[in-house]
């Protein structure tokens, strides 16, 4: 059945206008405000959380360089280093706000990316992926209603997180048109990859795959500004122009902000939406232009856990080549550790407080492997959580009906949420050693640390499927505080109670520190077997969802 049949019911095509461009947008707003309700909590979090951490960053630097001097002498320290330069971009104003922008405006249009990416998949191909959508365009519903329902949503939230944005940087006191620029900056690159996702929707059968190919994007768009900026300390490189991220920087916020570079913006996502609506208009309800392959005549996959591999492993290569380079990355970042500091005795405490108390090098190196250890989690809660995925897919329910216990297709899928943690927290102890040259074993094993705190929040997510799978995507908010509070926290000084929330507080700050402390790691350890077993025991006890 193709989407031409399937825009309105049997003689109802001329009452609802069928041929025409507001019969194929009929019933735009009911998809609009049901997508809203389904992300009521999704959205706010992400809006507030991204949001909020500007004026969170705001406000440190304005207390920890609080003269001009000092702004001055860290400008020109993070433009003379090139790994600073590709992590972050060049500092084109040592103003408070200057500064916010060197250091937000590429991560916070990446996550804002993100964000939009989950939002339009999410309500565009994973509708078509479960079937939603078909029943949705058998009523009145026109053909490109879902599409632009999932970006209005994107340009909603976006719009959001923008006023969130500004606000907060005139409430950390660097307000100005260049709180304006930021603000636009980062909503607008999060905008344009939202058109990126739907294109890349229109490509795949697979929810999974539009979602990899759009991250891919992503990624590439952040090495392209990497490589870039590590050439050139102005952003003038043709490589940093080739990327969105680099259109974010090259707005240069607080500092002769070009204003035309968002113009830039607003023509690609132009480009991007009409592409988007032309593919939409061209392929039916389910079908895609890059059609899945047929498999093999006979079976390949012969065990649960098998399947299970199959499903996450190209996920799980993502994950470790990503750890991999972003492990040399923060390895090389070691050797200018003292010129990301400076003589700054309040920078100095944030690395301290982030990564132990003996010497810088050992504290910014346990800073660093504890920040991949936090995104280490954001892995396995998807890994968990890809259980309900195919729960919810209905993809399970063919399974367990062939002799396959519950427990037996979930062990699969957990061994590689569990085990690939462990893996990629291996790897990126490897490119931390790689990239710093030196102490590979006690890099290593310091990175493997912090295990027991990841394998925690990922049984805090197997609780939450198995126990009430409604309210499983909790587990994003989980790890999502426990990221704000590792990243955000030692800046804020926040009250010891406060950081205890996050399991990564309680485990020994290595390499350096006062030593491994096994009382930790083994609470943490026996709290997570407590989590899995009764999270398993729920799974085996409720129905499978439909």
């Amino acid at each position: 059945m193709t989407a031409t049949t399937m825009t309105t019911p049997v003689g109802a095509g001329r009452r609802a206008g069928a041929g025409t461009r507001t019969g194929q947008l009929t019933g735009t707003w009911t998809l609009l405000r049901l997508a809203l309700r389904r992300d009521r909590l999704l959205i706010p979090i992400w809006v507030i959380a991204l949001g909020g951490s500007f004026s969170s960053v705001g406000t440190s630097i304005a207390s920890l360089y609080d003269t001009a001097a000092r702004r001055a002498e860290l400008a020109a320290s993070m433009n003379g280093n090139s790994s600073v330069r590709a992590l972050c971009g060049p500092v084109f104003a040592d103003s408070v706000g200057g500064l916010v922008s060197w250091r937000m405006a590429c991560f916070g249009g990446a996550l804002a990316a993100v964000m939009s990416l989950i939002v339009v998949i999410r309500h565009t191909r994973e509708e078509e992926e479960t079937g939603r959508q078909e029943m949705l365009s058998s009523a009145m519903v026109g053909r490109r209603a879902p599409l632009t329902a999932a970006l209005l949503v994107a340009v909603l939230t976006n719009t959001a997180l923008a006023l969130v944005i500004a606000v907060g940087m005139v409430g950390s006191g660097a307000g100005g048109t260049g709180a304006v620029a930021l603000a636009l900056a980062v909503a607008g690159t999060g905008v344009l990859f939202a058109c990126t996702a739907a294109t890349a929707a229109q490509f795949t059968e697979s929810a999974r795959l539009a979602k990899g190919l759009t991250a891919t994007v992503i990624g590439g768009a952040f090495v392209l500004k990497a490589a870039g900026d590590a050439a050139t300390d102005d952003g003038s490189s043709v490589l940093t122009w080739l990327s969105p991220l680099g259109w974010a920087e090259n707005v240069r916020a607080y500092a002769q902000t070009r204003w035309w570079v968002l113009l830039v913006m607003v023509a690609a996502i132009v480009v991007q939406a009409v592409l988007a609506y032309a593919l939409a208009g061209r392929r039916d309800v389910g079908m895609s232009f890059l059609a899945t392959r047929p498999g093999p005549a006979q079976g390949r996959i012969s065990s649960a856990s098998g399947l299970a591999l199959r499903l996450q492993r190209g996920a799980l290569t993502g994950w470790t080549l990503s750890f991999a380079v972003v492990g040399v990355v923060f390895g090389g970042l070691t050797h200018g550790a003292a010129d990301l500091v400076g003589d700054n005795p309040q920078t100095r405490e944030i690395f301290e407080r982030m990564g132990g108390q003996t010497g810088l090098t050992d504290a910014f190196l346990a800073a660093m492997i504890s920040m991949l250890g936090m995104v280490a989690a954001l892995y396995i809660v998807a890994s968990v959580l890809r259980l309900h995925g195919e729960e919810t897919a209905g993809h399970a329910e063919p399974v367990l009906a062939c002799g396959v216990g519950r427990l037996r297709w979930a062990a699969g899928h957990l061994v590689i949420a569990f085990g690939g943690a462990a893996l990629i927290m291996v790897v990126g102890g490897l490119g931390l050693a790689v990239g710093y040259g030196h102490r590979l074993p006690a890099v290593v094993g310091a990175s493997l640390v912090q295990l027991p705190a990841i394998w925690l929040l990922g049984g805090v997510a197997v609780l939450l499927y198995g126990a009430l799978p409604k309210a499983a995507a909790a587990s994003w908010g989980v790890a999502g505080i426990c990221l704000a509070l590792g990243w955000i926290g030692p800046a804020l000084n926040l009250p010891q109670p406060v950081m205890d929330m996050s399991p990564f507080t309680h485990l020994p700050k290595l390499p350096g520190g006062s030593g491994m402390e096994w009382g930790p790691v083994l609470a943490l350890t026996a709290v997570t077997v407590a989590l899995l077993g009764a999270g398993t025991a729920a799974l085996r006890r409720r129905d499978v969802l439909t």
